[in-house]
């Protein structure tokens, strides 16, 4: 499903801004659908490392007026990272990771409203619900 969200976002992106500005955006969401698939390996690097991404990636893509950052399918891999992390990982480090995932997100914010915008926001509130859902109601064992 990521592969197919990627490939559509690039196609979009190279009709409408041009080839070489999809570059950007198919890495970053590479990147990030990567280390989603990770999430299970050493907790909590692979969420701490996307948060890390994704927090470059919007302020790259701010400083070299690229297309906005985080494109969909990186959204939905910073909301699954952070889920993922509230849910598996020792209390520190999930609170740690949600910091870092809700500050990423609320950075987009600066780069204007639009449907990018709303889309990462929606999907990490729905990352941070449902991960601290699952500790409370379905913990790691």
């Amino acid at each position: 499903m990521s592969a197919l969200g990627i490939a559509f976002t690039a196609y979009m992106l190279a009709t409408s801004w041009g080839g070489t500005y999809a570059l950007f955006t198919t890495a970053v969401a590479l990147v990030m659908s990567a280390l989603a698939l990770l999430r299970r390996w050493r907790p909590p690097w692979p969420a701490a490392v996307g948060v890390a991404v994704a927090a470059a990636a919007v302020g790259a893509s701010h400083a070299a007026d690229l297309p906005q950052e985080p494109s969909p399918i990186a959204a939905l891999a910073l909301a699954v990272l952070t889920g993922s992390a509230l849910r598996a990982v020792p209390a520190g480090p999930a609170i740690a990771v949600a910091l870092g995932g809700a500050a990423t997100t609320a950075l987009t914010w600066t780069s204007g409203l639009g449907t990018v915008t709303a889309l990462a926001t929606l999907l990490m509130a729905g990352g941070l619900v449902t991960g601290l859902a699952l500790r409370a109601f379905a913990p790691v064992r």
